[in-house]
């Protein structure tokens, strides 16, 4: 998966963002939005600080300002709700410190705070963006008052280059290999591979491999162009491994591809536009923004 910056424009100064999907299954990626989420129903396995974290009903999770992330329902009943919002609503009351664990322990009115907030910026009333605001504030400082807290880790020159390298991938995919990968973090093969997938949950092969399917996809779906032709720009080496890695991804040999085929798994972005890493299966049951 290509890990990408999720990019939401808001319509108003005060950044809130709050929804509840059902079978909530996304790409992986990051945003400097602070994300609270609670599973109403089901279970699902969100990936972040390199493990994956299962989650049943009641249970809720914490992804902090800049975290590597990406979710998976178990079933397509599970409903989960989303409350993103500015980091600077906590940035002055949160100093050094930051959760210990993404996974919350104790019990928190999130659904009633979740409706609340939902309430007030469907409303549009005057202040009902600084009350939402103000709701989200006492619910996370009730969180970081009942939980386990570490000093706050920065950002350190590696992870800053890692997301450089997912953009990198994305641009120029149709020749860049394994080897060019691990020169571009300054790591030994051995080491690279290791570190790719601790930190995305998948083998780098993988990542490469969806990312030039889904241009093959592209454009197969936009134009006449043979096969051979389709391979090459798509960046396998062989018309063979073409075949074979396509049908281990879509299902399908490339001649058998329904014309109105849809990639579960989207991974190519345009580096600075608007991104919402949310996955065609999902269903955006309800939602309101600030």
């Amino acid at each position: 998966m290509i890990a990408k910056r999720e990019i939401r424009n808001y319509s108003e100064p005060v950044k809130i963002w709050v929804g509840k999907y059902k079978h909530s299954h996304n790409l992986l990626h990051w945003h400097y939005d602070c994300e609270l989420l609670f599973v109403e129903k089901g279970s699902i396995d969100v990936f972040c600080r390199r493990k994956t974290h299962a989650l049943k009903e009641g249970d809720a999770l914490f992804l902090g300002r800049g975290e590597v992330h990406y979710m998976t329902a178990r079933d397509e009943d599970t409903t989960l709700i989303v409350i993103l919002f500015d980091y600077d609503i906590l940035r002055p009351y949160l100093g050094d410190v930051q959760l210990a664990s993404p996974l919350l322990r104790g019990s928190y009115p999130i659904p009633e705070v979740y409706a609340k907030v939902r309430g007030l910026l469907l409303e549009k009333a005057p202040c009902s963006g600084v009350r939402a605001a103000a709701h989200i504030m006492l619910l996370m400082a009730d969180v970081f008052a009942g939980e386990e807290l570490s000093a706050r880790e920065t950002e350190d020159g590696t992870t800053k280059r890692f997301k450089e390298l997912m953009e990198h991938i994305s641009e120029k995919y149709e020749f860049f290999t394994f080897s060019d990968a691990a020169a571009f973090m300054g790591m030994s093969e051995g080491y690279f591979s290791r570190y790719f997938h601790a930190v995305t949950g998948i083998t780098f092969p993988k990542c490469l491999n969806y990312v030039r399917t889904e241009r093959a996809i592209e454009l197969m779906q936009s134009g006449e162009r043979s096969m051979t032709e389709i391979a090459s720009l798509a960046g396998f080496g062989t018309i063979r491994n073409f075949n074979r890695v396509f049908r281990e991804i879509t299902g399908y040999a490339p001649r058998e591809l329904p014309s109105d085929y849809l990639l579960t798994d989207g991974f190519v972005y345009p580096t600075n536009a608007p991104f919402d890493p949310t996955l065609r299966d999902c269903e955006l049951l309800e939602y309101a923004q600030g």
